[in-house]
């Protein structure tokens, strides 16, 4: 296994996940670890986003873990994370279903290719992104999830519209890379 990926070397120790810093022009310039990358100061990265979609119109919204360093215990889209060195997006995104979500991804498409953000939180943490946007299916739908709670607290399918409603309503449960991504999609 890989010790880009945080998974576990050939010796069978945990590896820390390596995160791919950029150039302010988007270009990779370096690797960090994950659990160093996240503070005041955060440096550019490479990051990605994913919305999980079914045929009903439906999205799939997770409650992040209220172990985790950033926004820990807000809604926001299906899944995101880190592409490892060498590791594309996309290549990121069908990995980290399976570990986040405990289920396979399908039909992965860009969705904002180009979508970069930088928010704050109430303690000073940054988050500093290149994140390409995805979209994506349950590979199988009758399947049932079994998300790490490591990574997610709860989880539930809503209706795209009344996910923008309830936005619309009142914001601040969300995480705040969903709230700049939803107007951008056009999903369902």
């Amino acid at each position: 296994m890989s010790a880009t990926t945080g998974t576990t070397d050939v010796a069978g120790t945990a590896a820390a996940e390596l995160v791919v810093l950029l150039a302010e022009d988007g270009t990779p310039c370096g690797t960090a670890p994950k659990a160093e990358v996240h503070h005041a100061d955060t440096p550019l990265h490479l990051a990605f986003s994913c919305w999980v979609l079914d045929g009903a119109g439906r999205t799939l919204l997770t409650r992040r873990a209220d172990a985790k360093k950033t926004w820990p215990g807000v809604w926001t889209n299906s899944f995101c994370g880190h592409p490892g060195p060498g590791e594309s997006p996309a290549e990121a995104v069908l990995r980290r279903a399976g570990d986040e979500l405990g289920a396979d991804v399908t039909a992965v498409a860009a969705a904002l290719p180009d979508f970069r953000y930088r928010a704050v939180m109430a303690d000073g943490t940054v988050e500093n992104e290149v994140c390409p946007v995805f979209t994506a299916s349950l590979a199988d739908p009758g399947a049932p999830l079994a998300p790490s709670p490591l990574e997610v607290g709860d989880w539930r399918w809503v209706d795209v519209a009344e996910l923008r409603a309830q936005v619309a309503r009142d914001p601040r449960p969300f995480s705040p890379w969903m709230l700049l991504q939803l107007p951008q999609l056009r999903l369902p």
